[in-house]
């Protein structure tokens, strides 16, 4: 028998699977067959979930191990940051050290445990790098612009202005007041910008933020590959990133961001050291059951003997989420 994980990051939900842990490892077509089975809201596991995360081990220097991500499309995603939070802290339970790094499609990346945001409610920081605005790095064409910083692009939404930023994955971002974050706008551009477009040739995630305060955010993200997700942890990041360079006066580099999202909240720090930037995202790293499955199974992509087991763990998240100052939009 092989154990699964179902997880989360502000209730951006993934499963685990490590492929360390098997006799023999899954092929990448196994391993997609099985992403694209196992999400699925129906026909999966636990209700589905946005994506699985499949480690493997790392000969890269500090690197405890390695994370791929796959959408629930089979798909691959360069990076996401709630799914790293969850990777690190198995990888640290395993390994049992607090600090260390992760190799990703990219870029080795750094993350360490932070203090729990609340009881029983495991959190770590992770590094989002490396960023670039560069159109060819997201990429973006016909629209007349090499990087597009906070412009109107009537061809998106008209009155709107937009910031596209890679950490590495590609963002879209637009700060909108609550009637637009109420409207069906984000829904449609992000349908539109992830099916054949002119614009972004191999889509992009799309996220609207709202500013609440200073150093304060609520963002929703429509992610290339998956739809509306509770929360995209890059998708957050990018956003801090642009807050800072776009709102100066409402948010500060190098300080703690709240940003708020429809599965809770996670803090962020903008760093920007000789024009390069980096973001810390720091949040929950949720563990909400375990799955037994023989590896027999896993090959065949076969999903009906798992055995699952709750931990808990979702009760007192839940309980965080409640206790959260209603700052977010309802």
């Amino acid at each position: 028998m092989v154990e699964l994980l179902k997880v989360h990051g502000s209730q951006n939900k993934f499963f685990i699977l490590d492929q360390t842990a098997l006799k023999a490892k899954l092929s990448q077509d196994e391993l997609v067959a099985l992403a694209k089975h196992i999400t699925e809201p129906e026909h999966g596991l636990l209700d589905g979930a946005d994506g699985l995360l499949v480690i493997d081990a790392s000969d890269h220097d500090g690197a405890l191990g390695s994370m791929q991500v796959i959408n629930t499309d089979g798909s691959i995603a360069s990076m996401c940051g709630n799914g790293l939070r969850t990777v690190s802290r198995y990888l640290s339970d395993k390994f049992e050290k607090d600090a260390f790094k992760v190799e990703t499609m990219d870029s080795d990346l750094h993350v360490h445990r932070e203090a729990d945001l609340a009881d029983n409610v495991p959190t770590f920081s992770v590094e989002i790098s490396p960023v670039t605005f560069a159109k060819e790095s997201l990429p973006f064409d016909n629209l007349g612009t090499d990087t597009l910083i906070n412009k109107e692009v009537p061809q998106f939404a008209p009155g709107l202005k937009f910031t596209a930023i890679a950490v590495p994955n590609p963002h879209l971002i637009s700060f909108v007041d609550e009637a637009t974050m109420h409207s069906k706008t984000l829904g449609q551009l992000g349908k539109m910008l992830n099916e054949p477009n002119a614009y972004f040739p191999d889509g992009v995630n799309v996220s609207f933020a709202q500013i609440l305060d200073h150093n304060t955010l609520f963002v929703r993200t429509y992610e290339r590959g998956v739809g509306f997700t509770n929360a995209c942890g890059t998708g957050m990041s990018a956003t801090s990133l642009a807050f800072c360079l776009n709102h100066p006066e409402m948010a500060d580099f190098d300080e703690l961001i709240s940003v708020y999202n429809p599965g809770g909240m996670v803090k962020t720090r903008v760093h920007s050291r000789d024009d390069t930037f980096s973001i810390d995202l720091i949040g929950n790293a949720t563990f909400t059951h375990k799955i037994e499955i023989p590896e027999t199974d896993l090959h065949a992509n076969e999903l009906d003997h798992a055995q699952i087991t709750e931990t808990g763990e979702q009760t007192d998240y839940l309980k965080f989420v409640e206790g959260l100052k209603s700052q977010s939009v309802k």
